[in-house]
Parts: C-alpha cells; structure tokens; sequence
C-alpha cells in the first residue's frame, strides 16, 4: 500500500543541486531544492521550499521516483518512509527563525535528517506534545451521570454520536473516548453483535480509543468475571481486536488511571493538530 511518490531531481544549480518532489496521493505535498541526494551519516541537509514553480527553460533530470508507503506530520517534524530496503526513513525539520533586528519578521528553516543521523546525534527526550496545552473544549456525553473531570479545558454537555467523550474544535469530533468499566464490559459480552457495531462507528474517528477502567488480569480471574470463564473473557477481547484491527483498546488501572489517560490523549492530539496548523 503506498500513500504517495518520492520524486528526485536532478538540476542546474550549484548550491541546491537537486528538487525534491513528495506527493500525496495526486496532490503535490511538498517541493523542496535539496543540497544532496539524501544525508549522508551524522550530518543533516539544508532545504528551501520551492515557492514557484521551475522557470520554464530549467532543466531537470529525474533521478529517481519511489512509493512512498507512510507520511505523518508530528508538529515540526515530517516523517516520511519510502518504499524500498535501504535509505527510506527521514524526517523534515521545520523550524522558524526570527531575523536579527526585527523581531517581529520570521523565517523558515527547513532541515532533512534520517534515523542515522538522529541516532548519532542523539537529540534527547523530547517530546512534540511536552509542551501541549489543555485550553481544548470536551464535550461529555448527556447521559454520563459521574463523567470524568478534564481540569484546565472547557467542559460542555451534549449528545456524541458515539462515545462519552469527545475532543472538539466548534462542531468537530478531533477526537472521541469510549469508556467502559469492568462491569459494563463484562455485560456487553453478552450482546457481542451490539458492542461490534458501536466499535465499528467508533474505529471510523482517525482519533479514537475505548478506555476500561480495569486491568486485563481482571478478566482472567475466576472470581471476577461471574458467570462467564476466563477462557471466554480472553476469546472475546481476542475477537475485538481481530475483528476490528484499527481499534485502540486501553486496560487501565481504575476509573482514576482511565480519566488521566483520557486526559493526556486529548491534550496530545490537540497539540499535533495546533502544530501541524501550525
């Protein structure tokens, strides 16, 4: 399955040598005159972004062009794989830089590095979201009679179409939380059917998860799971994932750990999306 096309050229120019090309689907993503045809180790390569298009009498010579199988925008970072068994992970670091004496003007910086460099380089703990922001709108689900609390962000009542909570942006669904204490799990084994399409609406939100306020040794312990076996109570979980692959199941400690968790994937996906906007 690929996603888009890695397309390398060669040109006149003595400083930016090469035009790099990564589409998306049909859509020119991303046009770039590079310094090298890819980093060499420890050493990362400075790019400009191609504002307009090549003037009509330059010449360029195609390189290379390669599926390109997975592209994903964390913040700064661009990280792209390409379809074939060496030199095919990189990311592209994009940064803004404000000129000397006029503080209120920014430039960009763009920076190609691959996972060699980064290695050596050793970069650091950091994460995209270290900094993320709460100030993000939650809507809880009408009928959530002791909902779980969201400290720092905005809190509104309303109906989901699924879910019991839900990150927002206006009338947007950016995000959506499924929650399910052990007890409620344990009873929609009884109604599998039921519990599959609710699973399916909820798996079609890119953001998505069903948080369970118990861990999974739960659901193997004799004394816990009633009139059901363990045995059973792992076939059914099994069964979720298998039937929905894309599903994000999280076994928390308690209803506490669960809320946390919530919490910080809401915070998170709000932070990707401001720096990708960004």
């Amino acid at each position: 399955m690929t996603v888009g096309l890695w397309i390398l050229e060669r040109c006149a120019s003595e400083r930016f040598p090469y035009r790099l090309q990564v589409l998306k689907g049909e859509e020119q993503w991303l046009t770039l005159r590079i310094q090298d045809r890819w980093p060499a180790a420890n050493r990362n390569i400075f790019c400009l972004r191609e504002k307009e298009p090549p003037e009509p009498g330059e010449v360029l010579e195609e390189v290379e062009r390669i599926p390109v199988v997975a592209l994903q925008r964390r913040g700064r970072r661009l990280s792209v794989v390409l379809d074939r068994k060496r030199y095919k992970r990189c990311d592209f670091l994009f940064l803004s830089k404000r000129y000397k004496g006029r503080p209120s003007e920014e430039y960009e910086q763009i920076f190609w590095q691959t996972q060699q460099s980064m290695r050596q380089r050793r970069p650091g703990a950091r994460l995209v979201t270290a900094r993320s922001s709460r100030n993000f709108t939650v809507r809880v689900a009408s009928e959530e009679r002791y909902p779980w609390r969201f400290p720092g962000s905005t809190i509104a009542r309303g109906r989901l179409p699924i879910g019991d909570y839900a990150l927002i942006d206006g009338e947007t669904i950016i995000a959506v939380v499924e929650r399910k204490t052990f007890e409620n799990l344990l009873a929609d084994f009884g109604v599998m059917p039921l519990l599959h399409q609710r699973l399916l609406e909820l798996a079609a939100y890119e953001h998505h998860a069903l948080g369970v306020e118990a861990p999974y040794e739960d659901f193997l312990t004799t004394r816990k799971v009633h009139h059901y076996t363990p045995a059973f109570c792992a076939a059914a979980i099994a069964e979720l994932y298998a039937a929905h692959p894309g599903l994000r199941i999280v076994f928390c400690a308690n209803r506490k750990t669960a809320n946390e968790w919530a919490l910080n994937y809401f915070a998170a996906v709000w932070a990707l999306l401001r720096g990708s906007e960004a």
